[in-house]
């Protein structure tokens, strides 16, 4: 079932049937073809993505003040060099890429991480692959003797000065105190690089949303199999075991998260898992936030497990409706202040204001990182809208907390939009409450 706006006729009973939207002719449909490379279909060209990350990265640099951006958040990183090493290191800092006018990226990584590049990622000189290493955040104190910083800051303003630049600003996405400490210095004028970053993000290209539709492909799979799975005397940490196991044997490079939440735990939402057992007659609802190739998903979905109480089944019913006035609200050139206006009120569904909802009802980009831009809430998008534009991803979540006091339903679409509307990745059905292994 694919959302594809124009949308769908509300027939009384809850039921939503859809109707194709009004592509242009000559349209080709969003693709999620196999994973492998092959000489007789066109997939995902990975030269063109890299070409198309680091030229708009590049793009960004050059419509900023700044000389040149220092970049530590691992998915700017992975954008401007086209690398990428375990996620275990990704929280630690001490991985680092320069980016300056007119010259390619240099990454400074981990270990032998480096001689690995140097082998196998030659889109960039070997020589612009560096071992680095900043301690850990804080484990190796900056202020001891090993120096790790103040050698750092130097290499990095010699080569600023090699390329005449050490006088202009270096826009910074995140940075640990100590080595911002460091480049004030020696004088370095500090700019903030993540608002340009997280722009030059935000339109994706056909290979990304393609990357996207794959990894969407790949839960949409995994939750046929917590259909088959769900039923009394399951925990939901073995659901959590089993999305992880089914997942990586699809080939996703990331199992971030999965939320599994029964029964009373479902209001108010946790935003977790736990060994709790569930029961015949429980509301269970599930997300799963994975990466294939980097790109990732954020993918909810509401069960009954076993039948669905008349409570359950009006909490669905609502939560669907809000989700269908804010997809037929996307439109190329809309504000996200008017999707965000079609989105329920915090006091709608019991919450006192805004931020104590916040997170319940709002559309968050997806990329290379779960949360990139467009951000469409309550909360923020009224006063500083933005417009939407093709190419922009972004998953939109609702949530509606049962009359029963204890259930409640959570609903997410992967929402794609395009010249002539909007197209959804997310494919396991979601019009009605899906009840698993019904009695």
């Amino acid at each position: 079932m694919t959302h594809a706006h124009g949308h769908g006729h509300d027939h009384g009973d809850g039921r939503r049937f859809e109707r194709p939207p009004q592509r242009p002719a000559g349209f080709r449909p969003l693709m999620a073809p196999g994973q492998n490379g092959v000489d007789y279909e066109h997939r995902v060209d990975f030269d063109r993505l890299r070409a198309y990350r680091l030229g708009r990265a590049q793009a960004a640099l050059e419509a900023s003040e700044c000389g040149a951006f220092l970049l530590f958040d691992f998915y700017n990183i992975r954008y401007t060099t086209q690398t990428w090493i375990g996620g275990a290191l990704g929280d630690k800092m001490i991985r680092y890429a320069l980016l300056m006018r007119g010259h390619d990226p240099i990454l400074w990584d981990f270990g032998s991480a480096v001689r690995h590049h140097q082998l196998h990622s030659d889109w960039l000189p070997a020589e612009n692959y560096r071992p680095g290493f900043l301690g850990f955040k804080g484990a190796v104190d900056p202020q001891g003797g090993a120096d790790l910083m103040k050698d750092a800051v130097a290499e990095i303003v010699s080569l600023l000065t090699a390329a005449g630049l050490q006088n202009e600003p270096v826009g910074l996405d995140i940075v640990e105190p100590p080595f911002l400490f460091e480049l004030q210095r020696h004088g370095i004028r500090v700019a903030d690089a993540q608002q340009r970053m997280l722009d030059a993000r935000v339109i994706k290209n056909q290979d990304e949303i393609m990357l996207l539709n794959q990894a969407a492909a790949m839960v949409d799979g995994v939750y046929q199999d917590i259909v088959d799975a769900l039923k009394p005397g399951v925990r939901e940490n073995e659901i959590v075991a089993l999305a992880n196991r089914r997942l990586y044997e699809y080939g996703s490079d990331q199992v971030e998260a999965v939320n599994a939440i029964s029964g009373e735990r479902c209001n108010p939402h946790p935003h977790n898992f736990t060994d709790r057992i569930i029961r015949p007659g429980d509301q269970a609802f599930f997300d799963i936030i994975h990466s294939f190739n980097g790109y990732r998903t954020c993918y909810y979905r509401t069960f009954g497990v076993g039948w669905a109480t008349e409570s359950q089944k009006d909490a669905y019913k609502r939560a669907r409706q809000w989700m269908d006035e804010a997809l037929d609200a996307i439109k190329p050139g809309v504000g996200t202040d008017d999707v965000a206006k079609a989105l329920p009120r915090a006091q709608d569904f019991g919450f006192d204001n805004e931020l104590a909802a916040f997170g319940l009802q709002f559309a968050h980009g997806l990329g290379l990182g779960l949360h990139e831009r467009p951000i469409i809430s309550r909360l923020n998008s009224m006063k500083d809208p933005v417009e939407l534009k093709p190419g922009m991803v972004f998953a939109m979540e609702t949530y509606c907390p049962a009359s029963d006091g204890v259930s409640a339903a959570r609903i997410e679409e992967e929402v794609v939009v395009t010249e002539y509307g909007t197209e959804v990745l997310t494919k396991f059905p979601a019009q009605e409450l899906f009840v698993a292994n019904p009695y």
